[in-house]
């Protein structure tokens, strides 16, 4: 498998992670202390980071880090955008599409020449 697809799969893997360590208590768990919220999260990013470190590793071997980073943002709200209308019950907001073009030109900047 080619380090890129290598590099992908990781950071989407551990983007599921990130969302859910940092948005998914905001519909299950209003009631529950911040403080055990915060370390559950913790721990759950900490799988994040088990999967995130050695995908950028990985990565940098064929992307500087501008590339690196910009991948990861469109990662981010690729993952991102279909959680919070499954999971969170929020509704599709021209926002997200808005940002996904700005994310487009980011990437067609960070990746020529």
């Amino acid at each position: 498998m080619s380090r890129v697809v290598v590099l992908i799969l990781g950071l989407m893997a551990s983007n599921v992670f990130m969302t859910i360590a940092w948005y998914g208590h905001l519909k299950g768990f209003k009631e529950r202390p911040w403080l055990l919220v915060a370390l559950v999260s913790w721990l759950i990013a900490f799988f994040e980071y088990l999967i995130h470190v050695p995908a950028n590793r990985i990565g940098h071997q064929v992307l500087n880090v501008g590339q690196l980073k910009i991948l990861q943002e469109v990662i981010t709200l690729s993952v991102f955008v279909p959680f919070a209308m499954l999971y969170l019950g929020e509704p599709l907001r021209w926002n997200y599409l808005w940002a996904g073009f700005c994310l487009v030109g980011a990437v067609y900047f960070i990746f020529r020449g």
